[in-house]
């Protein structure tokens, strides 16, 4: 179906452009016929532009994920216990989302995914509460604002307490920045801690999301 629009506006700028013996009656028409092509494909062209997006960004999401597994492989066999990138602990949060009192690793995630990510479609909702900015140390990283990953108008949170995630995972990539291609998306993560000890031990787990929506646009990690 595109490539026929296409075509045919090909075919119709054609003729437009060769006017010769063609009357003032025929040139309306032509162009009558191009606006109306025109306003046919355009959501065609925003539903591609979106789609890019939205692949682009989940590509990204995946590389973070990747990122943060990496830490969590070498950190297991470093310390003897694997913890993600901003983690002092395996059973410490990143982020606003801790355990209940005997909660497990599990059902908090559960929770997380049933009842409140739902709700959270876009930069201008409460994330503060819950994430906080994969690659920006402050509001007044020099490198994020530059970069231009702080979107405006959204209160999500950073990682305060050392070791910092956005130092840590900036180290896996080599200190560079991973932006989002959407205008009002950053990356943002929480996470939640281990829970139990000895064999009965739950490994924590890691949300990765886009704040453009990150209802949509999010990945999870338990190890």
């Amino acid at each position: 179906m595109f490539k026929t629009i296409i075509k045919v506006f090909n075919i119709l700028l054609k003729k437009l452009r060769s006017t010769k013996g063609n009357s003032l009656a025929e040139f309306a028409v032509t162009t009558a016929m191009m606006a109306t092509l025109a306003t046919t494909a355009a959501p065609r062209f925003a539903s591609i532009g979106e789609s890019a997006k939205e692949k682009k960004t989940m590509a990204n999401i995946d590389r973070i994920i990747a990122a943060a597994n990496n830490h969590y492989m070498e950190s297991l066999e470093q310390e003897g216990r694997g913890r993600f990138p901003g983690q002092i602990k395996y059973n410490v949060a990143v982020g606003g989302v801790g355990l209940g009192e005997g909660q497990l690793t599990v059902d908090a995630l559960e929770t997380f995914q049933d009842n409140i990510l739902p709700g959270l479609t876009s930069a201008d909702d409460d994330l503060g509460s819950y994430f906080v900015y994969a690659f920006a140390l402050s509001a007044d990283d020099q490198d994020a604002v530059e970069q231009g990953i702080l979107v405006s108008g959204s209160n999500a949170g950073y990682d305060t307490d050392a070791p910092f995630v956005a130092d840590e995972l900036r180290f896996q990539f080599s200190r560079a920045l991973v932006d989002s291609p959407y205008q009002d998306g950053a990356y943002v993560l929480l996470v939640i801690p281990g829970s139990g000890t000895g064999t009965l031990a739950e490994p924590p787990a890691l949300v990765v999301a886009d704040m453009e929506n990150p209802a949509k646009l999010h990945k999870i990690l338990v190890p």
